[in-house]
């Protein structure tokens, strides 16, 4: 996560669809399903080119024209839109640390004094994904979230903190978190959903390895990022900037794109700080 706060999550649901190719139908494609018959669980995939709003901070009544959201997996689904459910599958909210320290301590990242790896920007402790038995473990702890996802009516999920390798001291790699995805990618798909690879321009390259199916991307624009997603993805990239600099080049030289200013606390049209564009 590079530019939000992280949102309150605690043990529900969402859903997702994935995106595929640059060929898909500008109303939504499919993906083949997890056990490759391509007729069974097949997810749908964002509409390319859709307008789309970045939610986290609390859920309101789109702006007039939206058709894509991503909301927090506590949040209700959009009526009528591709909803995108928001999961931290990386990493643990503040909110939830006590449970997990309760519930789940042998599955928090931990340093050679045994204390927990922080991401200090965020006050998150990381989670352990360096062995497959940790792996399952965690997706375990996770798949009710997910299963919640599709019950709730969501057509995508969006995984959260794919790099938490960079914040771990080095004792995460980026081998783990691939492989943790990919489990994630073939349960959730096995529900029907599509699976949205979160940042990390760095792992486009294993995107068979991580079965995405499309990409949400903060600041490519900012970082001349998008291409690289673009690489793997065709124009299943959907963007969120936070300066308006950033905003109006991307718009320019990515018409194609779902492109969507937010102000970086991603806050409702109640606070004076609210700030949304879309193109």
């Amino acid at each position: 996560m590079r530019g939000i706060i992280p949102s309150v999550c605690v043990l529900a649901a969402c859903n997702s669809a994935p995106a595929n190719e640059r060929d898909a139908n500008p109303t939504g494609d499919s993906a083949p399903a997890a056990d490759g018959s391509g007729t069974t669980n097949t997810p749908t995939l964002p509409p390319l080119n859709g307008k789309l709003d970045y939610q986290l901070g609390g859920a309101y009544t789109p702006p007039a024209g939206v058709q894509i959201i991503s909301r927090d997996r506590n949040a209700p689904p959009a009526a009528g839109l591709y909803n995108i459910c928001y999961v931290n599958g990386f990493q643990i909210q503040p909110d939830e640390a006590a449970m997990w320290m309760a519930q789940h301590s042998d599955l928090i990242l931990r340093d050679g004094q045994g204390a927990p790896v922080i991401d200090t920007v965020w006050n998150e402790m990381l989670i352990d994904t360096s062995t497959s038995t940790k792996r399952a473990a965690v997706l375990a702890v996770e798949a009710p979230w997910l299963t919640g996802c599709k019950q709730a009516g969501f057509d995508a999920v969006e995984i959260d903190n794919l790099d938490s390798y960079a914040r771990s001291q080095n004792l995460l790699t980026q081998d783990d978190n691939v492989a943790m995805l990919g489990a994630i990618a073939s349960f959730v798909h096995g529900e029907g959903l599509a699976l949205a690879q979160k940042n990390a321009t760095e792992l486009v390259p294993r995107k068979a390895e991580l079965g995405a199916d499309f990409v949400v991307s903060e600041e490519c624009d900012r970082y001349a990022e998008c291409d690289l997603y673009r690489n793997g993805y065709g124009d299943h990239v959907l963007v969120i900037e936070y300066r308006r600099q950033d905003f109006t080049t991307g718009c320019t030289s990515y018409p194609q794109l779902s492109i969507v200013l937010r102000d970086l606390n991603l806050v409702t049209p109640t606070n004076s700080g609210y700030v949304y564009d879309g193109c």
